[in-house]
């Protein structure tokens, strides 16, 4: 069966079958003794749609009825509020489709795909990196959700949630739902940084800095007027993976710091986070950590802060987690549609 098949006969369920459905009641399942977050709830039953769309070739009336039952035993209101809207646009050989959309309270909830038509640039990794946008008339906030790959038709599917803070019926108004780039093939690394970095030859009294251009900060550490950073030392420096390197390593007033410098996050997204590590696995935290642009405000510094003595350090590895990425696709994707 057909992707679009499936959402026009989810779409176009009649009243009747919606009612014969709530009149069986609860299902009698492990749904009855579990609670799910509105957005877990979303997602599954996004996920149960695809797995119909992808796994069944041809489904007939009955079972397409049986499908909504399930669905709707499930979640009533999701699933009364399918509707398809089928409205695509293609550039660069990438074609985005906005497959459907409901609302449940002041919710929005859209399904879309990204499918590459000429080449790789999808696949199970691949992330609208925070550069969608949507343009609607209300005030809101909203979310994107990885749902599925497939890898045959090389297609992702999303679902974005809008919420409506004005608590107002946003049915029949209009969206723009828009798209300038996306990354895929991204890549994690997690593993012990051996032997690379040996805390027991830590430098006590490192180089440091003062001025840096915060991005941002964790934990504790939200002032720093008066905070001292590691310089970074070319002598220590070491890359793990590519676009991330590991730039400073000493201890400043009492405390561990670690440098990690992450490559063109502004087109990679590269980013991670350090742990300290025992022989028996168990793992200490940075107290806090403080981000800072690089001269070009194209690359981030991230120091991690760790509140361990130096007497203490020796017990310790250095645990490194970090998803990087060199796969950049750029384009201009825009559907406008109303939530029916």
């Amino acid at each position: 069966m057909k992707r679009e098949d499936l959402s026009n006969a989810v779409g176009n369920i009649s009243t009747r079958h919606i009612q014969e459905a709530e009149s069986y009641g609860p299902l009698k399942s492990s749904f009855n003794h579990k609670k799910f977050s509105t957005k877990k709830l979303i997602a599954l039953v996004a996920t149960l749609v695809l797995c119909f769309a992808i796994a069944v070739p041809v489904l007939a009336a009955a079972d397409v009825q049986a499908a909504y039952e399930l669905l709707y035993a499930i979640s009533p209101e999701t699933a009364q509020g399918l509707k398809q809207v089928r409205m695509s646009c293609e550039d660069e050989g990438i074609r985005m489709e906005v497959v459907s959309a409901s609302i449940r309270d002041n919710v929005a909830q859209i399904y879309i795909t990204m499918q590459d038509m000429a080449g790789n640039r999808i696949d199970e990794t691949t992330d609208l990196f925070d550069s969608y946008s949507i343009n609607q008339p209300f005030s809101g906030s909203s979310t994107c959700q990885f749902i599925d790959y497939d890898a045959e038709t090389k297609t992702a599917e999303f679902m974005i949630f809008i919420t409506n803070s004005d608590q107002k019926n946003i049915i029949g108004k209009k969206i723009t739902f828009s798209v300038d780039k996306f990354l895929s093939n991204k890549q994690e690394y997690n593993d012990i940084l051996l032997p690379q970095i040996d805390l027991g030859d830590v430098q006590l009294s490192p180089q440091t800095q003062t001025k840096v251009k915060v991005r941002g900060s964790l934990g504790e550490y939200n002032s720093t007027k008066k905070s001292h950073f590691l310089m970074p030392d070319a002598q220590k420096t070491f890359s793990p993976v590519n676009g991330v390197t590991i730039t400073g390593l000493g201890f400043i007033n009492g405390k561990l710091h670690i440098q990690a410098y992450y490559e063109n996050i502004l087109e990679t997204d590269n980013h991670g986070y350090l742990d300290l590590v025992d022989a028996d696995g168990d793992k200490i935290a940075p107290q806090g950590s403080i981000s800072f642009w690089d001269s070009e405000r194209r690359g981030s510094y991230e120091e991690y802060i760790f509140d361990v003595s130096p007497d203490e350090i020796s017990n310790y590895k250095v645990l490194g987690n970090f998803r990087t990425c060199e796969s950049l696709t750029s384009g201009d994707w825009q559907v406008t549609f109303p939530i029916e």
